[in-house]
């Protein structure tokens, strides 16, 4: 069977060794794992004319990685190799620093002074922020309120999901969106239509705000430049808890009172929010509400 260099069919292979490398290959042990991946047993010698690394660095890199469990000689006089499947590797790889996290997390808990509840910390680029939201809902155990768009929403609605029927978590949503039975997933999931109408008035609406655990809270604004902070501190934790506490008030007022609302302060209660708004707040809501000067 003719086998070809990795390189010249793979075009992503840079962006492969780049992830390889951030999980702790060398630059030769990943082009030997790829290049092996697509070869029958093969030695040192056919390895190294494919993948490019010099001679002495392949027997390196095939020792290092037989250790690791990547790839696994099959034959002697001369020693054969054959690569671990991605998938086995990757599974056993992700288990060994699942568990090596948790007993470092452990061990660097037990000597770090608890004072980082003072500080916010600032979240950058939309799959740190989103990533950070989900493990804020994986570990919550009590309590997940949140004042979000439903599309953003459907993002973390496994871990919702899981939160609330597996670990029996209450869910309070304030929701912008017209559906609260999506995100109804237990009798513990209570959902409000933001204003009960779901618009999004201004800019500030378009940010994401969570509290878990009445402990720690996170808002992001998750559109354009998308930026969060993410607190333990207690007064803004209780000012987030605080935001979202009352746009449920909100919400179950106007379910009750809509059209005398309407009646005293104009749809979406136009009258009072214009003059407080920035031009580009009063552009967005008009924008929002199809409402006119």
């Amino acid at each position: 069977m003719s086998v070809k260099p990795v390189s010249s069919d793979v075009p992503s292979l840079d962006n492969i060794s780049g992830d390889l490398k951030r999980l702790g290959f060398t630059e030769y042990e990943a082009k030997v794992y790829v290049q092996l991946l697509g070869m029958p047993p093969s030695t040192a010698y056919e390895i190294s004319k494919l993948a490019g690394v010099p001679r002495p660095n392949t027997y390196s890199a095939l020792d290092s990685l037989a250790r690791r469990g990547a790839v696994l000689p099959v034959r002697e006089n001369p020693t054969c190799y054959v690569a671990a499947r991605p998938r086995e590797l990757l599974d056993a790889i992700a288990r060994q620093t699942r568990s090596l996290c948790t007993g470092l997390t452990e061990r660097l808990e037990a000597v770090t002074p608890r004072t980082d509840d003072q500080y916010v910390w600032t979240l950058r680029g939309d799959s740190a922020v989103h990533e950070h939201i989900d493990m804020l809902i994986d570990r919550s155990t009590e309590t997940v309120w949140i004042k979000a768009a439903d599309h953003v929403l459907r993002r973390h609605a496994d871990g919702l999901r899981e939160a609330a029927v597996t670990r029996g978590v209450r869910l309070l949503i304030v929701l912008f969106g017209t559906n609260a039975d999506e995100f109804r997933y237990t009798e513990k999931c209570s959902v409000y239509i933001h204003e009960n109408n779901g618009v999004r008035m201004g800019t500030a609406d378009n940010l994401f705000t969570l509290a878990v655990d009445y402990r720690e809270m996170l808002t992001a604004n998750v559109e354009g430049d998308v930026i969060a902070a993410h607190s333990k501190n207690m007064p803004i934790v209780t000012m987030a808890l605080s935001l979202i506490r009352h746009d449920y008030y909100m919400a179950e007022i106007f379910a009750r009172f809509g059209d005398q609302i309407d009646d005293a302060f104009g749809p979406y209660l136009r009258d009072l929010r214009l003059p407080s708004f920035t031009p580009e707040q009063v552009a967005s809501f008009r924008k929002n509400t199809g409402l006119g000067d």
